[in-house]
Formats: structure tokens, sequence, C-alpha cells
């Protein structure tokens, strides 16, 4: 007699949590993306229409349509002052300069006032009050100091980089835990190994949040110098567009600082991320 074989229903293919996990983070992303998308075309949509139906004066508010016509204009043709990207090239060399030597002065300071509590108490007093100095009001001092050219830019940049990566390194160095230091010394490191392997690998996450909003702070520094006195630039070009109430021109070059301003910052995100693979995810990452 023969045997009848069962037929046998092929098995169900397994998703593992992981993959729902990172299938979930990449629909959040693209929903993410979209969302961004629809918010900027709705509020660009609505600024054209009232500008062209009266609601708003588009002579002092200008519109969007405007403001990529002079875009273009830069674009192909070039700006007063030289080619569009010459400018922006000489800002973000200013903005560049100033952040590198107002990142690298104020981790330095930072982690040395946090390390060192006789410094700390000799130098905070000043430079809490050189902290409450509005610092846009020093650029005119650099323009009659260094002249018109970056070296004024540059100097307005470090100031307003310089205070908010010192008290990020300071704190960074402040908190570090007591119990590491502990058991550096016990093992026999010095105060320099110490400084360099326990204290500034434990400030780095408190230093990388205050890069992502000074490097804002060096492209302020830069373009305010720029608009105070220059030969070239973003901020020339934003006080050239005022002097000929070109709203559009005005407009314009704020949204080619933005466009920079959000490259160097995913620049940084980057950065972040590489550096600190080993950190776990945050927990709403994939929801």
């Amino acid at each position: 007699m023969p045997l009848e074989t069962a037929a046998v229903a092929p098995a169900a293919p397994t998703v593992s949590r992981t993959e729902v996990r990172e299938r979930a983070a990449r629909n959040r992303k693209l929903g993410v993306y979209g969302a961004r998308a629809a918010v900027l075309a709705g509020f660009l949509g609505l600024w054209e229409l009232c500008s062209r139906t009266g609601v708003i004066d588009p002579f002092n508010f200008s519109q969007p349509s405007r403001i990529w016509n002079q875009i273009w204009q830069w674009v192909t043709h070039g700006t007063a002052q030289g080619s569009l990207g010459e400018q922006i090239g000489y800002t973000l060399y200013e903005a560049l300069t100033g952040w590198v030597l107002g990142v690298v002065g104020g981790v330095l300071l930072g982690i040395a006032l946090g390390r060192i509590r006789f410094l700390a108490d000799v130098f905070g007093p000043y430079i809490k009050v050189l902290n409450a100095i509005p610092r846009i009001v020093l650029a005119p001092i650099f323009l009659i100091w260094f002249g018109l050219g970056p070296a004024s830019k540059v100097a307005s940049a470090v100031v307003l980089v310089f205070f908010p990566v010192f008290f990020n390194a300071f704190q960074g160095a402040r908190e570090v835990d007591r119990n590491l230091v502990a058991n550096a010394r016990i093992l026999g490191a010095s105060n320099r190994k110490v400084t360099l392997q326990v204290v500034i690998p434990a400030a780095t996450t408190w230093i990388f949040t205050s890069l992502h909003v000074s490097f804002g702070f060096a492209l302020i520094g830069a373009i305010v110098g720029e608009y105070i006195g220059a030969t070239k630039g973003l901020g020339l070009m934003v006080a050239a567009a005022q002097g000929t109430f070109n709203a559009a021109g005005v407009y314009a070059a704020m949204t080619i600082l933005a466009v920079v301003a959000l490259f160097t910052e995913g620049l940084l995100t980057f950065a972040e991320k590489r550096l600190f693979r080993w950190k776990p995810a945050d927990a709403g990452d994939g929801r």
C-alpha cells in the first residue's frame, strides 16, 4: 500500500524585532521629512498668495518668486561685489576661522579652569563680566582696530563662539565622575594623563553640544561685521540690498546663509554620530 506523504506548508517568514524597529524608524524619518516639506511648501505658498493678492505689501515683504529670481540672477550673472561663490567663500572663511579659534580657546580655557579651582576663582569674575557685555557691540570696535579686512569679522566670530564653548567645557570638566578620577589616580595616572584620558573624553559630549550652537554664532559674527563694513561677503550683500530698498535681495542673502548654516549643521551632526557610535540611540528614535 503506497505511503501517503502529507503536504508540508512553507514556513512563514520570521521578522526579527530589530527589523521591525528599523522599518519603523525609516517610516518615521520619511514622515518627518514629508511633514517638513509640507510645512515649508505651505508657508511659501501662503506668502506668495498674500503678496500677489495685496494682503501684505510686496515692496516691503517681497515674495518667494522674486527671491528665487534674485538668487538665480546672482548665480548666473554674479553680484555687484563679484561672483556669488566668492561672497559665500569669503563669509565662510571668516566664520570658520573665528569658529575654530573660539572653540580651541573655549575648550582649553574651560578644561583648565574646570580642573584647577584656583584659576577658576581668579578668572571667574572677569569671564562673567565679559560674558555680560553685549558682544555684538564689539564689532565696530574690531572694525576700528583691524580695518575692513577679514580680521575684524574673525574677531567678532571668536568672541561670540568662545563663551558658549567655554561654559560647556568648564561644566563638562566639573561633572566628570569622581570615581573615574580616583580610579585613574590609584592606577598611577598623573594629572596630565587624568586630564587627557579621563576628563576630556568625559567632557566631549558637553563640548559637542556647544559646537552646534557656536557655529551659528560664528556666522552671525561674520555677517554683522560685514554688514557694518567690508569689501565683500554675504553681510555686505545684505547691506547693499537694504541700501537700495531691495527686499528680495535681503531675503535672498538670508536664504543663502540659512542653506550654508544647515549644511554645516549636517556635517557637525554626521561627525558627532561617527564619534559617538558607542552611545545608545534615543528612546524616541524608533517611534
